[in-house]
């Protein structure tokens, strides 16, 4: 990713403005990939030193109008650091739950794509028929659908979350991944939308699927078990993914 300019504004560090960088490309690529409900999904990233806020869409904003200035920065009880923003009570919670039960989540992304809302009406609907599933398969977590913006839910899906797994199917809703890095988040997302993807295309088939042998399985989780924490992992999709944004020609680095 290309270096970031700094904003001229009086008390922000330079890794804030670098994750606000950042998280706005994200956004941009979602909007590229089509990974977009209108306003109605969220990206956010923790700010480096300040384990307690974290950074979000302004909620009104398209994904393709967002830029690092125009993110809003927020605190785990709610409080808004600044002035003129919105944000989404729904994404509060989702995002604070997450940051709350996992404090090694430095990026959440949640969707609603067609794919992931597809198979978020089947519960444990994901099954070992592809090899983009066995990217995924050993690290995904089910939570059952509750009552958005409450402190019900967000203590619910901290529960979901807190024995671990980073790619999450929200029942009747969506997907949810969460990564040590913003690069690691979107890969998981990335492979966790394309298993939904496969599996819907096989539910649809007039024959059943071939499984994956157990033994496969269980090699393929272990090496990716190791793989996902690296701090390299997903950083050279991530770059490209980046590039490919970039060449669309909107600055969001402002």
């Amino acid at each position: 990713m290309s270096a970031a300019l700094k904003l001229p504004e009086t008390g922000m560090s330079d890794a804030e403005w670098q994750t606000r960088c950042e998280l706005a490309a994200v956004y941009h690529v979602c909007h590229m990939l089509d990974w977009t409900d209108l306003i109605n999904t969220h990206m956010s990233a923790r700010i480096p030193g300040e384990p307690e806020t974290f950074l979000i869409n302004n909620y009104g904003e398209m994904f393709d109008e967002i830029t690092a200035s125009s993110l809003v920065k927020m605190d785990m009880e709610g409080n808004v650091h600044g002035d003129g923003a919105r944000f989404n009570a729904a994404g509060f919670t989702i995002h604070s739950g997450v940051y709350k039960a996992r404090p090694d989540a430095q990026c959440v992304l949640h969707t609603h794509t067609r794919a992931g809302a597809g198979i978020s009406l089947i519960n444990h609907g994901l099954r070992p028929i592809s090899q983009d599933a066995l990217h995924v398969l050993d690290d995904v977590v089910y939570h059952a659908y509750g009552v958005p913006a409450t402190v019900e839910e967000c203590d619910a899906l901290g529960r979901s979350l807190a024995g671990g797994g980073s790619c999450v199917v929200l029942l009747n809703h969506g997907l949810l991944t969460l990564g040590e890095t913003i690069a690691g988040a979107v890969m998981r997302l990335y492979m966790l939308e394309r298993a939904c993807e496969l599996e819907l295309i096989a539910r649809q088939l007039d024959e059943p699927p071939v499984f994956i042998e157990p033994h496969i399985v269980e090699k393929a989780a272990a090496r990716m078990k190791k793989m996902r924490p690296q701090p390299g992992y997903g950083v050279p999709e991530w770059q490209g993914l980046v590039r490919q944004a970039e060449r669309r020609g909107f600055d969001w680095r402002r």
